[in-house]
């Protein structure tokens, strides 16, 4: 299972607090993902992604998007992606929100990206 997360990194090599804080989110959930899927054969990797400051002022809602399988977290857990302003690198842009079980989250947190992964990994086991 391959996990994606995207992020804008400034020249400065620095990204805003919401995606700081979905980073971190997102490495204690592969770990325990990886400890957890061990056991019935998913090797679960996460590939760290930086987006330029051009292509973030063409799309910035693709800042802070997180993956599973090619198929963003929102998709596997029946989401909503939204937009909030931000701070930091992203200036004043609209920035990526998700919207999960009538909740807005602008950092994912670990128990978001834990069920997306969980539910990435059952579909993963029925092919088996």
């Amino acid at each position: 299972m391959i996990v994606e997360w995207q992020r804008l990194v400034d020249k400065n090599g620095q990204t805003c607090e919401r995606c700081a804080c979905t980073g971190a989110a997102t490495e204690a959930a592969v770990r325990k993902l990886k400890r957890c899927l061990a056991e019935v054969g998913i090797e679960v990797l996460l590939e760290n992604r930086s987006i330029n400051h051009e292509d973030f002022i063409t799309n910035p809602i693709q800042s802070n998007q997180i993956s599973i399988n090619g198929r963003t977290i929102e998709t596997w857990l029946d989401a909503s992606t939204g937009h909030s302003p931000c701070c930091g690198p992203c200036g004043d842009s609209e920035c990526r929100t998700i919207h999960v079980d009538g909740r807005m989250y602008e950092a994912i947190p670990e128990a978001v990206i834990l069920r997306a992964g969980l539910l990435a990994a059952a579909e993963t086991l029925r092919h088996y």
